[in-house]
């Protein structure tokens, strides 16, 4: 399956309906005092639409990347009018700025943080000349969360393992992008030595009990996505057999959504769009012949299908975050 122009048509409008729109929102917010009850455009210029900060984030991240690879897109200068619109240094630097009040250290941690960085090493791989001025706005708040991951992973003693935003291994792997394409060598060795800690010694994951029911990641594979990463492939052929000796079923069989209107059921269809993603990554890291290899190929491909039939089914609570799902598992570099 492929990112074709139409696709990106597709998934470029869903995006534009959403991150300049402010209503429903989900902010997230830690209220200190009345002052901070304002309206989301009003706390987070940039970021105030799609939902909610993460999604709004990764919407953004989806433009920039269809800008890139498809600069002739029907609606690229709306594309470009609506990313300028909003990523400007005023606007970013009020971002920032949120992070650093009481109590918000925390404030959309690491899955929220892995997609700022992921728009950033975006932003810092495309030659178009807007891509440079929004990179540059875009670095007081890449400041924040780097130095975020600086200062927190050292005191995390455990890995969270849901399938929801705080799952670590999804909090890591992007951010490991980034840290390598940034050549921010502080910060991927600092990636590369907690996702040793955590996860180096995992045997007999119970992959048998996914997925949850609001799951949008799933646990064993977005672990085994991360580990990809960080082993060498022989390594990583051995360290997976024991993590994972069996697929279960459950596992291989794209997860089945009953109402597309509920925000959380409707998790399961980024589910199936970033399982295969990890499915794909997992098995071009295996050996050839490798029987799970083949099981993970062909399983990719039945979650691709499903999950790709699903990102526009006219419900805003999928359509406003979706679309950044299938474009990352169809065009994942």
């Amino acid at each position: 399956m492929t990112l074709t122009l139409s696709r990106a048509s597709l998934f470029a409008d869903l995006a534009l309906s959403g991150i300049t729109r402010e209503y429903p929102n989900a902010p997230g917010l830690v209220l200190n005092s009345p002052a901070d009850i304002q309206s989301p455009r009003a706390l987070h210029p940039a970021f105030y639409g799609c939902f909610d900060w993460h999604s709004s984030v990764h919407g953004h991240w989806m433009l920039a990347r269809l800008l890139r690879l498809f600069p002739n897109l029907p609606k690229a200068d709306e594309i470009r009018a609506a990313l300028a619109g909003n990523l400007t240094e005023s606007n970013l630097q009020k971002e920032a700025d949120y992070f650093h009040a009481p109590n918000r250290r925390s404030f959309e941690r690491t899955y929220r943080w892995t997609w700022l960085l992921k728009l950033a090493e975006e932003l810092t791989a495309s030659s178009d000349h807007d891509a440079a001025d929004w990179s540059r706005n875009l670095r007081p708040l890449v400041d924040v969360i780097v130095r975020g991951y600086l200062d927190f992973l050292p005191k995390q003693t455990y890995p969270i393992r849901v399938g929801t935003h705080a799952n670590t291994a999804f909090g890591l792997a992007f951010a490991l992008d980034y840290a390598r394409a940034a050549k921010h060598a502080e910060l991927e060795s600092l990636l590369v030595r907690r996702s040793l800690d955590y996860f180096s010694r995992d045997e007999n994951i119970p992959a048998a009990f996914e997925p949850g029911g609001n799951d949008f990641l799933s646990p064993s594979l977005i672990e085994a996505d991360l580990m990809t990463r960080v082993l060498p492939p022989a390594e990583f052929a051995d360290w997976f057999h024991r993590f994972l000796p069996d697929l279960p079923a459950g596992l291989l069989t794209p997860a089945f959504v009953s109402d597309r209107s509920d925000l959380q059921l409707v998790h399961l269809d980024g589910l199936n769009l970033s399982r295969a993603w990890c499915m794909d990554r997992v098995a071009s890291t295996l050996p050839e012949g490798d029987a799970h290899r083949v099981a993970l190929n062909a399983s990719a491909q039945s979650h691709a299908r499903e999950g790709l039939a699903n990102v526009a089914s006219g419900h805003y609570g999928g359509e406003h975050w979706l679309a950044s799902f299938a474009v990352y598992m169809l065009h994942p570099i």
